[in-house]
């Protein structure tokens, strides 16, 4: 058995209460409030530097004396992690910035940033022998779960809103074997229907973002960043926010590094949410400690589109920490972001991973942001998840001609030039 020297605990984000446990938990059992993994930095500052990670690929396991899996030989990996930071010229030169970076997070096994974390949460339930895993989704979680689940050869139990979900995160779920169950409802009323099956079936392991040992997987993300960027952090990451899960996991990621050392500053966390869908934002801009919830959120972005998302708390304390900020996009700005990164960078994203790019265009129009900043845009899923967006919103009629080059000609005119 390989084992992690790593010890860590649990630590609840409200009242700061820490214990430890072998079990997966969820809640703080002084006030109910979420849980995060923690550590003892100073201990780590022994026996973790630049070179430790350096030496192997980069991928979410490069860091795996920072997560919290004791026995190596139960990890489960489809190879996540390890995705491109691409520098963005084209835009760079519409924006009129000095720099801009687009971490693709659609590069991951199963399309999305998801597998980040459920690497580590699967790999965490397959240490704790669980043979049952569980969550509701609106798409990214349930395809990441499946898939990983097939991997550990554990069953897999999905939750999914009424109405439309996109075809493309789906069928994933389907084809992996996954037991799937529509919820009267939208996505919140899924997770709280999962919850309650949770805690009736305590042999179940929830997989949701409410499981702290998916965060752990998620804040790699921000470590890659520092990877590839020599350990020199971006002034702004910017992205965007659903459940609010990524936004608190890449802060701490970051956060991790500059405790350790291994990086000097933090950069300014910039959540984006739909204008329809935004609870988060609007208790920002209204100096709230408290969100509101709304009942029924719409947005176009079906992978953001919740109205009470589970880690607000965590998702307000990571913008606020780093002098961050919270904005909201139109389903327009979202899908003319999603055609400007596809049709300028090659980049081809699902419409909420566009809302990254909306909010830095609304942002710098805005003068929230200054053009001389370096900023990374990280982008959560592949377009293919949700193809059905494209074909309502982006295609034009097909033009049917005969093969000549004459009636090439006619069609094409002066468009060559």
């Amino acid at each position: 058995m390989c084992q992690n020297a790593l010890d860590y605990f649990f630590k609840c984000i409200n009242c700061g209460f820490k214990f430890e446990s072998e079990k997966v938990e969820y809640y703080c059992p002084k006030c109910n409030d979420l849980l995060e993994i923690a550590y003892d930095i100073e201990e780590l500052k022994n026996f973790v530097s630049k070179d430790t990670f350096e030496k192997y690929p980069l991928s979410v396991w490069r860091y795996k004396e920072l997560l919290p899996i004791k026995d190596f030989s139960k990890i489960v990996s489809l190879g996540e992690g390890g995705t491109t930071l691409h520098e963005c010229k084209n835009l760079r030169e519409i924006f009129n910035i000095k720099s801009l970076l687009v971490k693709n997070e659609g590069e991951n096994p199963t399309g999305s940033f998801k597998d980040r974390g459920m690497t580590v949460a699967i790999s965490k339930a397959l240490e704790n022998k669980v043979k049952i895993v569980a969550c509701a989704s609106t798409g990214n979680t349930s395809a990441s779960l499946a898939a990983y689940a097939a991997k550990a050869n554990i069953k897999s139990i999905i939750l999914i809103p009424e109405g439309k979900v996109a075809l493309g995160k789906m069928v994933q779920a389907i084809i992996h074997g996954a037991k799937i169950i529509q919820i009267n409802g939208n996505f919140d009323d899924a997770l709280n229907s999962v919850k309650k099956l949770v805690e009736y079936y305590p042999q179940i392991c929830l997989l949701n973002s409410i499981n702290p040992f998916r965060i752990e997987g998620q804040k790699t993300l921000a470590m890659e960043i520092c990877s590839q960027l020599n350990y020199n952090v971006p002034d702004a990451v910017i992205l965007p926010v659903g459940n609010a899960g990524n936004i608190s996991a890449v802060w701490k990621g970051f956060n991790e590094f500059k405790e350790l050392g291994l990086i000097k500053n933090v950069p300014r966390m910039i959540g984006i949410q739909a204008e329809k869908a935004a609870p988060l934002a609007k208790a920002f801009k209204e100096g709230k400690n408290e969100i509101s919830i709304v009942n029924n959120p719409e947005t176009i972005a079906t992978a953001i589109k919740i109205g009470a998302p589970a880690s607000w708390k965590k998702a307000l304390k990571a913008v606020r920490n780093s002098n961050g900020l919270l904005e909201v996009v139109s389903d327009d700005e979202i899908i003319e972001a999603q055609k400007l990164l596809a049709r300028k960078e090659g980049i081809f994203v699902e419409p909420a991973s566009a809302a990254s790019i909306a909010g830095l265009k609304k942002l710098l129009e805005n003068g929230q942001l200054d053009k001389y900043e370096n900023i990374v845009c990280i982008t959560t899923g592949h377009g293919l998840k949700d193809p059905d967006v494209v074909l309502k919103t982006c295609i034009e009629p097909l033009i049917k001609v005969s093969p000549t080059i004459e009636e090439l000609k006619k069609v094409l005119g002066g468009s060559l030039n």
